[in-house]
């Protein structure tokens, strides 16, 4: 048996709850029998061309959205007893209420056998009407509500189902490409010692992996024209890395020793074609290990101008290396960060659903939630930038948000109009 986490339970029993419907609930001694138990929707009034059609008396008004390769667009038919009326001879305004605050009024003007609204009608399609005509002297005014991608959640429900949620602004988009690479000492900073004359080793003050200070003796060695004794000292602060001598060896004109200063090293990076055109001296670097343990932050210095036969271009970062956790030889990653734009608005990828075949996001008014369906530009690992469909300052949820559209679609999603 396959025993699940107790968030996953506790996710699982709230999709549970969330989709059972209010009106199948009976209370206890209430008498309600099976036929009261479930409560079905009014079928709303369909005109001749699909929309929803609205009535009193003898006047009808018919409301269509059409959609079909054009922008989104309000139009109106009328009737008079069942027959159409000329768009000249009716008049008509529709004001749309959203969720938010946020309020539309729509005029129309006359069009081939209907009125055609004077703007688009942005999604989602959800809001409450108000519709007001005129026909032969009257007027006529209808109010209902046309819900879209919209549920209703208690605070207590969606803080127990982790449900989170950030408020949408400006935000720092940075796009990174991952590349591989190897660690060496920096060639500036390793120091070969050599004999100045023809000389016998007499003393080997040092081994390798030694640290050393800048001064400090290495080498006692003897000229062999002058029998005098003299010492090699250490050019520079840093660690013995490698040691060719012996006691009584010759030395002649083979380096003796090494000495690399490892307080900060290379970073030999490999690019592939698709990766060289982005990079770019001055750039950051995330230098990790191939088990994410380590990181440390660096920049390109440099590019190589030409590839390599097997076509991978060679680029180099510096880094800190002064606690000595990266060794000459080992085998990293590095994120470069090839491009970095500060933009007006964006939300996080976590908080991405579909809808619709739509990407969108769900803002959040109090215990209600509401689809958003967006126009994105730029995306990264963990941000979108949104060039349309949610305002700044709109809060919307980044965590969990599959619960929210399962509370939605749990009776059907629709697009009629």
């Amino acid at each position: 048996m396959k025993i699940l986490k107790t968030d996953t339970l506790l996710q699982a029993a709230l999709i549970a709850l969330l989709a059972f419907p209010i009106s199948s609930v009976v209370m206890a001694g209430g008498g309600h029998g099976p036929e009261d138990q479930h409560q079905e929707k009014e079928e709303e009034p369909k005109g001749p061309n699909g929309g929803r059609l609205l009535s009193d008396g003898s006047f009808s008004l018919e409301i269509t959205i059409f959609e079909a390769g054009i922008a989104p667009e309000m139009r109106l038919f009328a009737y008079d007893n069942g027959k159409a009326i000329a768009p000249e001879k009716f008049d008509a305004s529709v004001t749309l209420d959203r969720l938010g605050g946020a309020q539309d009024t729509v005029n129309f003007s006359p069009e081939r056998g209907y009125r055609v609204g004077d703007q688009s009608i942005a999604e989602p399609h959800s809001y409450d009407v108000t519709v007001d005509a005129r026909f032969a002297g009257k007027n006529y005014q209808w109010h209902f509500d046309s819900h879209e991608g919209r549920t209703q959640i208690p605070p207590r429900l969606a803080q127990l189902s982790g449900i989170q949620t950030e408020i949408a602004g400006p935000q720092k988009i940075s796009r990174d490409d991952t590349l591989f690479g190897v660690i060496s000492a920096a060639q500036d900073k390793v120091f070969n010692l050599h004999a100045p004359y023809s000389s016998i080793v007499e003393r080997v003050k040092v081994q390798v992996g030694d640290t050393v200070k800048k001064g400090q003796p290495v080498i006692q060695l003897q000229n062999t024209g002058t029998l005098q004794s003299y010492v090699l000292t250490s050019p520079a602060a840093g660690e013995i890395t490698a040691l060719n001598v012996n006691q009584g060896d010759r030395a002649t004109d083979q380096t003796l020793l090494q000495v690399s200063d490892l307080s900060t090293v290379w970073v030999n990076l490999s690019a592939f074609p698709e990766n060289i055109e982005n990079l770019s001296v001055g750039q950051a670097v995330d230098v990790y290990d191939m088990h994410d343990h380590e990181h440390s932050d660096g920049r390109i210095e440099y590019v190589a101008p030409k590839m390599t036969g097997g076509h991978i271009a060679r680029a180099r970062a510096v880094i800190d290396n002064r606690e000595g956790h990266w060794r000459p030889g080992m085998h990293i990653k590095a994120d470069v960060k090839v491009s970095e734009r500060q933009v007006p608005l964006a939300v996080k990828t976590s908080a991405l659903q579909s809808f619709r075949d739509m990407p969108v996001v769900f803002a959040k008014y109090g215990d209600q939630y509401e689809v958003r369906m967006l126009e994105m530009g730029e995306q990264t690992d963990d941000w979108i930038e949104v060039l349309g469909g949610l305002e700044p300052g709109t809060e919307y949820v980044t965590g969990n948000s599959f619960l929210i559209k399962a509370d939605i679609l749990k009776d059907g999603a629709s697009h009629d109009h």
